[in-house]
């Protein structure tokens, strides 16, 4: 019995050793467990809920003065050392480079780079930039921090990297596919757009980018968004290439209700165009960085809209339920019709939005305002959903974002190539309106002379039609639909719609086109 007695005591005496060791083993089994836990969508989701419950901070310029008298050349003087970019040395397929705050940047977001399971900051230093002619003390810089950051990608030479992305001000941010050249943008939100509350612009306060490895041909970003009425918690997976996309995760949380939720929405510019001669002399036939809003409803309809730069400011919208796209493009890719040498706008990419899943009931918005120049950009489109859900409750959205040059995305049917305005009889001008209208596409094509082609064309109340007609284009192969009107009221708008069919059936996408007034 003693003995027996005895080997039990030596086993609790064991197993009493042996405690703190397994406590040991567990604790650093479920340290291990929580270090294994690699960033990813769900903690900015959480971020952005938890920002959602907060009173909203309104963000302080951090600007010393002497940065803030800058002009804009002088800021643009400011440029990021080329070998400080981030993975440079490491010769990964991806490079990372930053803006210095000032003039309308003039608030920090925070950069983070996410290496294994690990987020950690990317701290600003004035020693990373190179400021040109200005002479600003380094000491009052330190203390601020990047405006944005940009993305390099061997995307059009496989010996150097050239920017594929950037993200600077506000929630803007855009992409480049190869041979392509700034221009149409993107937001993360917009709200209340238009309104005559005025519109908030959210922004993206923090960064997370994905370190890549030597294989990666994708990027993947996150950004935490916050506004005084919405925060939003976003993934974006960039993927360079001819035809440079971008799929948009989003998560999004109301603080309080808002009038107009703009969901994806678009920034570009049009300034003058074809359907638009300039005011002033000037010796390009067009410029602008979109020609027009494309949308494919969810009845299968394709509705062409060109842009115009009105009077005043002029906004309409296109009802459907669950559309399968829309986006503002530019379909007019010959140098001759822009002529400037310097913009290329014939380069500025299409930028076209795909929705992920049910959409549900809503409209796509244009919003089109007076610019006196090309320096602003005057054009908005977005989707606007019939319901909005309460605050707090989650509004989750997936789309996908194309910036297309070489791939346009087109109608299977025949398209509008280019709209043309003049006055309705060019000999002796009077008070009515020509619009010529041609439409291209390889089905029309095969069209002779004499098929049975028609136009449908329609006016509201204000237009008057006074003579509609068909006309062959043997330049193009294509068919031109040509429209003499007039107005009742010169102090109002006139919608117009027309397409091709033969019979019954249509042959082209519809031509929805406004006519601001005088």
């Amino acid at each position: 019995m003693a003995g027996i007695a005895s080997a039990s005591a030596r086993g609790r005496s064991r197993a009493l050793r042996a405690a703190p060791a397994r406590a040991l083993l567990l604790a650093g089994l479920l340290l291990a467990a929580a270090s294994a836990h690699a960033f990813d969508f769900n903690d900015v989701v959480r971020d952005a809920q938890a920002l959602s419950t907060k009173s909203y901070k309104r963000p302080v310029d951090n600007l010393p003065k002497d940065v803030k008298a800058l002009s804009y050349d002088q800021y643009t003087d400011i440029t990021y050392r080329p070998e400080k970019n981030v993975w440079r040395a490491e010769k990964l397929p991806f490079e990372l480079s930053f803006s210095h705050e000032g003039s309308a940047y003039n608030l920090p977001v925070k950069i983070n780079e996410i290496v294994g399971n690990t987020a950690r900051e990317i701290k600003f230093s004035p020693d990373l930039f190179d400021y040109g002619n200005n002479k600003l003390n380094q000491d009052q810089l330190r203390s601020l921090g990047f405006a944005g950051v940009q993305v390099q990608y061997p995307i059009n030479s496989n010996k150097t990297k050239s920017d594929v992305f950037s993200l600077l001000g506000a929630s803007y941010f855009r992409a480049l596919g190869k041979g392509q050249n700034y221009g149409v943008t993107a937001r993360g939100l917009a709200v209340d757009t238009a309104l005559q509350s005025g519109e908030e612009f959210p922004r993206f306060v923090e960064v997370w980018i994905d370190k890549p490895s030597m294989r990666d041909k994708e990027l993947t970003i996150y950004a935490l968004l916050d506004s005084a009425s919405v925060t939003g918690a976003y993934r974006f997976i960039l993927k360079p290439g001819v035809e440079t996309t971008i799929d948009v995760k989003a998560q999004l949380y109301l603080r309080k209700g808002v009038s107009k939720l703009g969901v994806a929405p678009l920034t570009s510019m049009y300034y003058f165009g074809t359907n638009q001669r300039s005011d002033a002399e000037d010796f390009r036939p067009q410029v602008h960085d979109s020609d027009g809003l494309m949308m494919h409803a969810g009845n299968g309809e394709w509705l062409w809209r060109p842009l115009v730069n009105p009077k005043r400011l002029l906004v309409t919208s296109f009802g459907t339920t669950d559309p399968l796209g829309f986006g503002l493009m530019q379909r007019d890719r010959s140098f001759a019709n822009y002529e400037d040498l310097g913009a290329r706008f014939e380069t500025r990419p299409s930028l076209w939005v795909t929705p992920k899943g049910k959409w549900g009931e809503g409209r796509v918005e244009l919003v089109q305002i007076p610019t006196p120049n090309e320096d602003n950009d005057n054009i908005v489109a977005y989707w606007v959903p019939a319901k909005t859900p309460p605050p707090g409750t989650p509004i989750p959205i997936e789309y996908r974002l194309s910036w297309q040059k070489e791939t346009d995305t087109r109608p299977t049917l025949a398209w509008v190539a280019q709209t043309r305005r003049s006055n309705g009889n060019p000999a002796k001008p009077d008070d009515s309106i020509m619009l010529s209208v041609d439409f291209e596409g390889p089905g029309l094509v095969k069209r002779a002379t004499d098929s049975k082609l028609s136009a449908a064309i329609e006016a509201d109340d204000n237009g008057k039609l006074l003579e509609t007609r068909l006309v062959r284009n043997d330049v193009s192969g294509g068919w031109r639909m040509v429209i003499r009107l007039r107005r009742n009221d010169e102090n109002k708008p006139i919608e117009l719609r027309g397409f091709l069919r033969d019979g019954n059936t249509p042959l082209s996408e519809t031509w929805s086109y406004i006519l601001p007034p005088n």
